[in-house]
């Protein structure tokens, strides 16, 4: 059972956003999916907030440790396809952050 959740937040230019969304479905998860450790993806895009800035884009990785987005295959999975040569460069206001369940 994953006891952490890597939270990925980003946002995309406009022109992209199809684009994005295809490969990050049909390409990226399916590719980090494979990563030991990962145990599911689900996607968000934001409705509302209340701070300014906030990335449209939300995934949610369960992950057995914090350690498996650093891994030597999660860097790997995440080069394959198009992901890495055409969505990655064009993506803006990033964050990455993990979280432990609490018991």
């Amino acid at each position: 059972m994953s006891g952490y959740l890597y939270v990925v937040q980003m946002d995309v230019p406009d022109e992209l956003e199809d684009e994005f969304n295809r490969i990050y479905d049909t390409q990226h998860i399916p590719s980090i999916l494979t990563v030991p450790g990962v145990s599911s993806c689900t996607r968000y895009k934001l409705e509302s907030a209340d701070k300014e800035g906030t990335a449209a884009y939300l995934a949610l990785y369960e992950v057995d440790s914090p350690e498996v987005p650093h891994s030597p295959a999660w860097v790997e999975q995440s080069d394959k396809g198009d992901w890495a040569p055409k969505i990655r460069p064009h993506t803006i206001n990033r964050s990455h952050s993990t979280f432990r369940k609490l018991d």
